[in-house]
């Protein structure tokens, strides 16, 4: 696959002050993210320095892994907002959602509403790297019986659907949102993720972008994305991320 020549610029040439990042893990020891309140600061003061203030993070809540309850959630996301104002840090804005597996337990919370949410009515949710769910159709539909809309995350990893994009399609027209992992335009993933990620952004389908942040490993691949040709070929979906600004 031929790229466009690559020109690096700076990161802060991509974020600007209204630029929202909807996927990542920064709470502490709730998931695979930050492992500590510390580290949780440590990489919100790093994404700070590449113009990126504004946050939805977005601990995993999958099944016994990580059961994550609504609850525990907003407890550790009210820890790092204190950490932050006892550090004097005023510009950074920091809400928590969730990725959600859709599994069983993800069903139940459904069923009962407890869902916390990206804006109004955007839910955050990924599936296994291994295969889709029997049901997937069913628990998309019964998202939207809800009200709600499903933000499919990193749909470009699942390898599973790479040999056919029909079904790329097929999420779509059944009302999947598509968001990308930035890290999706390097290597980080595999090189076929990464074909499969400009290949799904030439189709349109995408709808937002999200760092998908865990550590600082991650903060420094993030530098090599900073080509204008990328920028050119994702700048309208970083402006759709804007819409999750308060």
């Amino acid at each position: 696959m031929v790229f466009f020549k690559k020109k690096e610029i700076p990161l802060t040439e991509f974020f600007n002050n209204n630029f929202v990042d909807i996927h990542s893990h920064l709470l502490p020891g709730i998931d695979d993210g930050a492992k500590d309140l510390n580290y949780s600061i440590e990489l919100i003061l790093k994404m700070r320095s590449y113009g990126i203030k504004n946050f939805i993070t977005t601990p995993h809540v999958l099944g016994n892994v990580y059961p994550n309850s609504s609850e525990t959630i907003k407890n550790k996301l009210e820890e790092v907002k204190k950490e932050l104002q006892n550090r004097n840090i005023t510009d950074i804005t920091i809400r928590a959602a969730a990725e959600y597996m859709m599994d069983e337990q993800f069903s139940k919370r459904l069923a009962k509403d407890d869902i916390l949410t990206l804006n109004d009515h955007l839910i955050l949710v990924e599936m296994s790297y291994f295969n889709a769910p029997i049901n997937l159709y069913e628990i998309l539909f019964d998202i939207q019986l809800k009200g709600y809309k499903p933000v499919l995350a990193h749909p470009e990893r699942y390898n599973f659907y790479h040999s056919d994009f029909n079904n790329y399609y097929k999420l779509k027209n059944a009302g999947c949102l598509f968001q990308l992992n930035l890290l999706s335009l390097t290597e980080q993933y595999g090189k076929h993720v990464q074909k499969t990620s400009y290949k799904l952004l030439k189709e349109g389908i995408y709808d937002f972008v999200g760092s998908d942040t865990h550590h600082h490993n991650h903060l420094e691949l993030l530098k090599k994305i900073a080509t204008k040709s990328n920028l050119k070929m994702i700048n309208h979906l970083l402006k759709n991320n804007e819409r999750f600004k308060q």
